[in-house]
């Protein structure tokens, strides 16, 4: 089961707000690196966005002095058709972290993030096969083939900071990540209850009980074995669905084998540490999971959308 899944012609899209905000920009020809990088770096100056033009060459003074260093940034890759393939503010909600080492390889990822300076934004276009040959050190994957042998790359660069600095400054914003989106799921429970509630009702299951947490759930045949306790590993057959029926994940997409999970360690999504120790051994079950104890507003892949509450039909066939 999965965790988390836990890799402009005329508009530029810069990384302001909560998303990435198109701002009108006069289009300009792209800069390119002897490397073939091409690329358009914009500092704002005034409230405007102006194209730098003081760009200097990767591996120059100024970068050798940040080796060692750690740059913050928020990252968007796009095919060559404007196909979003990672958005770091939608599926990680923090910066990534960047760690600036000596550019031994020039024409991949790293050169682009060497010419850059904090308070930067810059679309950077690569050649898709030569990028992930280099960069990423794998095949072009099909997303981004089928838009072309290119690779397009928006970052909006916030900070360079020493080791210690970028692991308190990555503690701090997953701290404020985890609250913002509690309190966005606290605020959407209310809309998951009523249509939890309605899904119940037009499907006409049976009367639902409510897992401490939020999790509602129907146990459809009641097993004679223990209850789970915290902390120990259970395996669980079971099918997953959004409410409009679509299955997204299935233990028959493993071969029908049950998978083994521990339970109460937060190595599974809220919506299962709360309702698979109500079970005992033995029992078949409905989870109806909220969104905000499912995946929230990240989402899963592509079959999981943003704020989908789950429906799982689980049989727990062991407590290990």
């Amino acid at each position: 089961m999965r965790r988390l899944l836990l890799p402009l012609p005329l508009l530029f899209f810069g990384f302001l707000g909560s998303g990435f905000q198109p701002f009108q920009v006069e289009p300009k020809p792209f800069g390119k690196t002897p490397s073939g990088i091409e690329y358009r770096i914009y500092r704002k100056v005034n409230g405007r966005y102006t194209l730098r033009t003081d760009v200097q060459p990767a591996g120059d003074a100024t970068y050798a002095s940040r080796v060692g260093k750690v740059l913050s940034a928020h990252l968007q890759y796009r095919t060559g058709k404007d196909s979003t393939v990672f958005n770091s503010r939608r599926q990680l909600r923090v910066p990534v972290q960047i760690p600036l080492a000596e550019l031994k390889v020039k024409g991949g990822v790293e050169e682009a993030m060497a010419l850059l300076q904090a308070g930067d934004s810059a679309i950077f276009r690569f050649q898709a096969d030569s990028v992930f040959a280099k960069s990423f050190r794998q095949p072009v994957p099909p997303p981004v083939r089928q838009g072309g042998n290119v690779l397009q790359l928006l970052v909006k660069a916030n900070q360079v900071m020493t080791p210690d600095e970028a692991r308190t400054e990555q503690q701090r914003m997953v701290e404020l990540a985890q609250q913002k989106e509690a309190a966005e799921a606290a605020q959407r429970l209310p809309k998951d209850i009523a249509a939890i509630q309605a899904y119940a009702t037009r499907n006409k299951l049976p009367a639902l009980q409510k897992a401490p947490g939020g999790t509602y759930y129907i146990i459809t045949k009641r097993g004679t074995g223990p209850l789970p306790a915290p902390g120990q590993t259970v395996s669980v057959l079971y099918k997953g669905a959004l409410l409009n029926g679509k299955v997204f994940d299935s233990s028959e997409k493993s071969g029908g084998r049950p998978i083994d999970v521990p339970i109460g360690r937060g190595m599974v999504i809220q919506g299962w540490d709360q309702a698979i120790p109500l079970l005992p051994k033995g029992s078949t079950a409905i989870l109806l999971i909220p969104s905000g104890q499912a995946y929230g507003t990240r989402g899963a892949g592509p079959d999981i959308p943003a704020n989908s509450i789950l429906r799982f039909d689980v049989e727990l066939v062991d407590v290990k």
